[in-house]
Order: structure tokens, then C-alpha cells, then sequence
């Protein structure tokens, strides 16, 4: 079977130890698709990791933060002509089956975006403190009235993108609250989304990116 020209982006902040694993699964459950880290300042060997296991990888110059790390993205995907791109994040906690579910939804048009919903049919909060529970149910409900469908996991960060998306968010992508910024971006630019869901994998060494002041 023919796959579209595929990218897959691994924004990473000090992820030794888990983003050559992350890398290397990603080659094996879709071998069409280029790897590309974006090395947003890391301290360790994140990118030595990331090189050693044949990914493509940008350096930031210093810690952009989470939008400015994934508008990279997608701007070296707008660059390089790829049809359809998926974002993970690089600490492996992203099934690479559900990776090749998201992005068959773009491959085929059926959607401009897919987006992986770790709430989405299922019980587990995956650990998620009270606040964070709280916060995250407001965004979904102020974005749901805001597109005029359900949206139940606000800020995930496991997508892909149609080549619609990719030039679109290469030109503007939100740098503060990157995902439930995208989301109404999707909607005002006519863009088409649906939620699909996934299996949150536990994280193998290391403690969250969310857990970082500047992420």
C-alpha cells in the first residue's frame, strides 16, 4: 500500500532515556514516515538519542516552549512538501497504533485534523490531579460551545494534520495555550476535526514536560 509523503514531529525537552525508545517505535509501527525531533533546548543527550536511532533533528537555541517547538514543525513540514504530518510527544507515551489510526483519518480527507482524546469513552483519568480535572472540563465545555461539537480532551498533544493544516498552522500556530488555541483556529478557518480515542502509556524514565515552569 502507497502511503502520502508522512512526517511525524517528536517536540522533546530532556528526554533521555525515552526518545530514542519513542523514535524507534514509531520507525517500526510506520516505516513510511520521516521522524523529525525538535530539540527544544534540552540540557541532556536528547539529541545525541535522537540521532543516534536516524531521526531528522532541529536544535532550538534555547527553550521556546511547546507552541514555538511545534510550529517548527509543522514550517519544515510546510517546507519539505509533506502531504500529511502527526504530532506525538517524545517521552513514548503515545501508542504508535493509535498513531497510524490518526493518521489514516487524514490520509484519506475524511478530516483536516484527528486528534487523540486520552478521555474520550473511557473511565481512566489516567492519574490527573483535581485542578488539572477541573481545568481541563472547563476547556472542554467552553470549546465545545464555542464549535459546536463535542470536544472532551482540550489539550492533548497527539494530532495529525492534512496538508490543509500543516500550511496553516506553519503560518500561525498559538504559543501559549498551543492546543485549545488550535482548536478554535480549526473552527474559524473552516477546518474539519474529530476526536478519536487513545491509550496513554506510562512514561519510562524522567518526570512530565507539564511539570516544567516554561512548558
Amino acid at each position: 500500500m502507497s502511503h502520502r509523503k508522512t512526517l511525524i514531529i517528536l517536540p522533546a525537552l530532556n528526554e533521555a532515556g525515552n526518545i530514542a525508545g519513542t523514535v524507534q517505535s514509531i520507525r517500526k509501527n510506520v516505516p513510511y514516515a520521516d521522524v523529525l525531533v525538535v530539540n527544544d533546548g534540552s540540557t541532556d543527550t536528547t539529541r545525541l538519542e535522537a540521532e543516534t536511532v536516524g531521526a531528522i533533528v532541529i536544535t532550538m537555541p534555547y527553550n521556546v516552549g511547546i507552541g514555538a517547538a511545534v510550529q517548527t514543525g509543522f514550517k519544515f513540514a510546510a517546507r519539505h512538501g509533506y502531504d500529511v504530518m502527526a504530532r506525538l510527544d517524545g517521552d513514548g507515551q503515545h501508542s504508535a497504533d493509535n498513531t497510524k489510526q490518526l493518521l489514516s483519518l487524514v490520509e484519506n480527507d475524511d478530516v483536516d485534523v484527528a486528534v487523540g482524546s486520552r478521555f474520550l469513552g473511557q473511565d481512566d483519568d489516567y492519574g490527573t490531579s483535581f485542578m488539572r480535572r477541573v481545568g481541563i472540563s472547563f476547556l472542554s465545555n467552553l470549546l465545545s460551545m464555542i464549535t459546536q461539537q463535542k470536544i472532551t480532551d482540550p489539550t492533548s498533544g497527539f494530532s495529525a494534520y492534512n496538508r490543509r493544516a500543516i500550511l496553516l498552522f506553519a503560518e500561525y500556530y498559538p504559543h501559549d495555550y498551543p492546543e485549545p488555541e488550535a482548536v478554535v483556529i480549526c473552527h474559524r478557518s473552516g477546518l474539519t476535526m474529530r476526536e478519536i480515542p487513545v491509550t496513554f502509556l506510562p512514561r519510562r524514565h524522567g518526570i512530565s514536560q507539564f511539570t516544567m515552569p516554561s512548558r
